[in-house]
């Protein structure tokens, strides 16, 4: 049995709105998940192709970069060079959902 198996779970900023919206909720990752809505999957599936679709990230890692010389902006120039997005400019307080590629700079499923 794993840890957390045991542990309560944890809840992103939006489960409130989740729980509104008549989400199945399910545990994954050590979080209270919607998994699906009321509407059904291909409801759901046929909103997000005609109007848009929210996904909540809010579980997913994240990761604290400091650089040697202690500059922030020695940090994000670092990261710049491993994920295809623009780090130095986000503003403070701020965040971006990156991903990590490979040597020809696509996405790797292993």
């Amino acid at each position: 049995m794993l840890a957390h198996e045991n542990s309560p779970l944890k809840q992103t900023p939006l489960h409130a709105l989740h729980l509104a919206r008549g989400a199945k909720m399910v545990p994954f990752a050590g979080y209270d998940m919607p998994v699906q809505y009321t509407a059904g999957v291909l409801k759901e599936h046929l909103h997000t192709r005609k109007d848009a679709g929210l996904f909540d990230v809010s579980h997913m890692g994240q990761l604290a970069l400091k650089a040697k010389s202690g500059k922030v902006g020695d940090a994000a120039l670092a990261l710049e060079k491993l994920v295809p997005q623009d780090i130095v400019g986000i503003a403070p307080g701020r965040q971006r959902y990156a991903q990590f590629t490979n040597d020809d700079g696509a996405c790797s499923t292993t």
